[in-house]
């Protein structure tokens, strides 16, 4: 859409490819007096991702998307070289959403000295759950997203449910570091069929979109378990994984309650425990969670606004 060296006006939205652009933005931004609300996403935007830009509009004056796929939080075999992309579709759901200034930069601005040599750790919260298959993926999201912070300090950055290990990782670096940014988390979309939306979702073949919600029922059945009574989170991660595993179709790489802000393994369940879990469907991996005791708000798409490209 642009030189990567250029700062550009489409559609009515400043798309910013470099960080000299970025910064001249910003610095009229802050001479408005404006505040700012941070919304990083590896775009192919979904309604998802337009659900974090409707509330950072909520919290702040501008609204800031960033749209860059992150080589960092990739591991070898991943499927980084194959991640879908679509940027001129993506400037123009955010301009719909009221977006006015996207930084897209390429990975040689990103990182102009090659990958760095420091990176964030993210300690042992980042070695449970989803860090045990992905070992490099939470230092990558923690690096990009520190470095993302430092350009450009916004007030409010937004991150979504659905990756909710990934959200408590970056609260907790915001404490530890002790960065000026009030994290908000948004809501978990989903399909009409109660599929949490995901740009991944569109590897999914037909027979395997048709099998992918049972993951989002069996974590509801789940939670549905636990209002009624259940509490031993051994019995409620059991019937999950027994009840995926005899349905056929899918892979489980792990079913956990955990407690909600330090993501250790629970034996009793109480109110506001996540009951998270991650699937393999073919080459698909999912990740989806429940908040157990908490009324379900997850928004949902009807059928007739689907789209095969969540």
């Amino acid at each position: 859409m642009s030189d990567p060296s250029e700062s550009v006006r489409v559609e009515g939205v400043h798309l910013l490819r470099d960080r000299v652009a970025l910064q001249e933005a910003l610095a009229e931004l802050r001479e408005r007096g404006d505040s700012l609300a941070l919304v990083p996403t590896m775009g192919y935007l979904h309604e998802g991702h337009l659900s974090l830009v409707d509330q950072a509009h909520g919290s702040a004056d501008t609204v800031l998307l960033t749209i860059f796929v992150n080589p960092l939080q990739f591991g070898e075999g991943e499927d980084l070289e194959h991640y879908p992309t679509d940027l001129e579709g993506d400037v123009r759901k955010a301009r719909a959403r009221g977006v006015t200034h996207i930084f897209a930069p390429p990975v040689s601005e990103m990182y102009p000295d090659g990958p760095p040599v420091i990176r964030v750790d993210p300690g042992p919260m980042g070695k449970r759950l989803c860090g045990i298959s992905r070992p490099h993926h939470f230092p990558g999201v923690l690096t990009v997203v520190a470095r993302l912070f430092a350009l450009i300090r916004p007030d409010v950055a937004v991150f979504g449910r659905k990756d909710y290990q990934q959200a408590v990782l970056i609260r907790q670096m915001v404490r530890d570091l002790a960065l000026d940014v009030d994290v908000q988390v948004g809501p978990l979309v989903r399909e009409h069929d109660g599929l949490a939306l995901s740009s991944r979702n569109v590897y999914l073949s037909p027979i395997q979109r048709e099998v992918a919600p049972r993951f989002q029922a069996e974590l509801a059945r789940a939670a549905s378990d636990f209002l009624g009574g259940m509490t031993e989170a051994r019995h409620l991660v059991s019937g999950v994984r027994d009840r995926l595993e005899r349905g056929g179709g899918m892979r489980v790489e792990y079913i956990e309650v955990v407690h909600p802000e330090t993501l250790l393994p629970m034996e009793t369940a109480r109110v506001g425990a996540v009951l998270a879990g991650a699937v393999h469907i073919g080459s698909t991996r999912l990740i989806d969670n429940v908040l157990l005791g908490v009324r379900d708000e997850d928004p949902r798409l009807p059928p007739s606004d689907r789209s095969r490209r969540a």
